[in-house]
């Protein structure tokens, strides 16, 4: 009896060595950075990644408390990187205990297993960015007053809630360009998912650096909503696949927010901001309320929307094929097959039933001579 051959492990600092331990090299790493808070040389450097920096202290009324408020400036790439390791080891944690026990049930091939688990990691980002969002709004006031988008611009100071929202926001993006090479993404879906990678970088930073938060926010809100009930529904198929409401459902809505977005951009673009007080380019001041800079994020956001746009046509239309195709195979193969011919008498078959025949040396051929 011969025995077992046990699995080599793969040498130190290798390719499968470094996607196998990626999640415990990152803890390693955040571990480092929460350990310099101990010590008071290493401390100021240490809470720069892990605290959100730049609080500004202001009094809205004189008899009223201080509110701390806060902006942005080069230290927030350090908190940054701080909260994309975090989001790292969280992408390990949902995808060792959640996503691969659930794949073992289901037995998926490998395509369905890669989308499956895209879509396991993007439900759970947009579930808790759409409640953390619109748990902001409600503080905004936002629905009583949609004037809030481009008053008092530039919005150069932040509460804490909607800076650290960024922050993270933009650390996650960010983490999903390495989380391609640790998840050992497939050829063939990588310029997808690095194209929506890049556009939610852009726009998210772009949003956040040009003083544009309000508009950002308010935009993020339902477009996670329309993509949790997306990846849900995908989800829900790759489970049982004759559950397919939901993408009717989100066919609806992804419409809707198409319209939004288009509407609230241009009422703020196009007529806000132009009527705004504060006009010109200044850094110091963080205004960016100019013509070009209006123009090409205006653009940029009807560009988005149209490419959107037309991968949501080219999708139902593929499904329009699909759908029609197997209706079709389903048709042919219910349909009755073709009745047989009647064969000739002169050859010697049955006729209603009858058996006939010529040949001669039968029994009733010869009783007949």
């Amino acid at each position: 009896m011969g025995f077992r051959k046990k699995n080599k492990s793969p040498a130190v600092l290798s390719h499968e060595f470094v996607i196998q331990n990626h999640a415990d090299m990152v803890s390693c790493v955040a571990m480092v950075i929460l350990l310099g808070l101990m010590f008071e040389v290493t401390a100021k450097f240490a809470i720069m990644f892990i605290t959100v920096q730049y609080n500004v202290t202001q009094s809205l009324d004189e008899k009223a408390e201080p509110v701390n408020l806060y902006q942005y400036g080069p230290k927030d790439l350090a908190t940054v990187f701080f909260y994309l390791l975090i989001a790292v080891i969280l992408h390990a944690l949902i995808q060792e205990y959640i996503l691969d026990k659930m794949n073992r049930r289901l037995h998926l091939s490998k395509t369905k297993h890669s989308k499956f688990n895209e879509s396991g990691q993007l439900a759970a980002f947009y579930l808790i960015s759409f409640i953390w969002g619109c748990s902001i709004l409600t503080a905004e006031e936002f629905a009583t007053n949609p004037t809030f988008l481009w008053e008092g611009y530039p919005h150069t100071h932040m509460v804490f809630q909607v800076k650290f929202f960024y922050i993270c926001q933009m650390a996650y993006w960010l983490h999903a360009l390495p989380e391609l090479y640790f998840q050992k993404v497939r050829k063939e879906d990588i310029p997808r998912q690095l194209y929506y990678i890049c556009l939610y970088v852009f726009h998210i930073t772009g949003a956040y650096v040009l003083n544009l938060h309000r508009l950002g926010l308010v935009l993020l809100v339902p477009h996670s909503l329309v993509e949790l009930l997306f990846h849900a529904s995908r989800l829900f198929y790759f489970s049982d696949e004759n559950k397919q409401k939901g993408f009717t459902l989100w066919a609806l809505l992804f419409v809707i927010a198409r319209l939004v977005t288009l509407t609230l951009s241009v009422l703020t673009f196009g007529f806000g901001l132009p009527r705004a007080e504060n006009q010109g380019f200044s850094l110091a001041e963080g205004n960016f309320n100019v013509l070009t800079i209006r123009m090409t994020c205006l653009a940029a956001i009807c560009l988005t929307q149209a490419w959107m746009m037309w991968k949501f046509i080219n999708f139902q239309l593929k499904k329009w094929r699909e759908h029609s195709q197997s209706q079709a195979s389903k048709v042919k193969a219910i349909s009755p097959k073709s009745k047989p011919h009647k064969k000739d008498p002169a050859r010697g078959g049955s006729v209603n039933g009858v058996l006939k025949s010529d040949d001669k040396t039968s029994p009733r051929a010869r009783k007949a001579l």
